[in-house]
């Protein structure tokens, strides 16, 4: 969901006007500016009072990809900023659209350099999962507090939970390192030193 939201939301602010570019830096202060258990309360007790009636596992889902959209949102606008703006004017001189030569040009290469701060977002939004036990999710953790409950040992089973969200976290960096290798173009964004 954050994702989703993010790369619309990119767009806007590098090619919005300035109403839209302003609605979005207000959309992304404010997501980043409020913990991500608030955002997630918010939701769930909030919402109820306007007659709109989530279940705690909408709730997270929708608090997390909210929340990571507003990071996620810079991490595309920073990589989306850093291709050289030539590439689009080459896109526009050979008819396409604006739209067009953002999906085909800038976007490709806007992918590759986003793609290593995208992974730590990714990571720590699996990680953040966790909060979803504040809101009664049978999460990982919550299954490990009623393991604990049923007589084990409270630090063999919280350090199970961690030994899993570890063997997960890796296991996604790895991959997705292995693929920001993939789609490397060798030789690309290398400077020539002048002596």
């Amino acid at each position: 969901m954050g994702l989703v939201l993010a790369l619309p939301i990119s767009f806007g602010q590098v090619y919005g006007n300035r109403f839209l570019k302003a609605l979005i830096a207000g959309y992304e202060k404010i997501l980043r500016s409020i913990p991500e258990l608030v955002i997630l309360f918010l939701i769930f007790y909030g919402f109820p009072r306007v007659g709109i009636r989530f279940s705690p596992f909408a709730a997270v889902v929708i608090g997390l990809g909210f929340r990571s959209s507003a990071y996620q949102s810079q991490i595309f606008r920073g990589a989306i900023n850093s291709v050289n703006k030539s590439q689009m004017r080459a896109a526009r001189s050979l008819g396409m659209s604006n739209l067009d030569g953002f999906l085909h040009v800038v976007m490709p290469q806007a992918i590759r350099i986003a793609l290593p701060p995208w992974t730590n977002e990714f990571t720590i939004v699996l990680k953040d999962s966790s909060l979803a036990y504040a809101l009664g999710v049978t999460e990982l953790l919550r299954q490990g507090g009623y393991i604990i409950a049923t007589k084990y040992e409270p630090m063999l089973i919280y350090l199970t939970v961690a030994a899993f969200y570890f063997i997960v976290t890796i296991t996604i960096n790895k991959s997705l390192g292995g693929l920001e290798k993939k789609l490397a173009i060798p030789g690309f964004d290398v400077k020539e030193t002048v002596r």
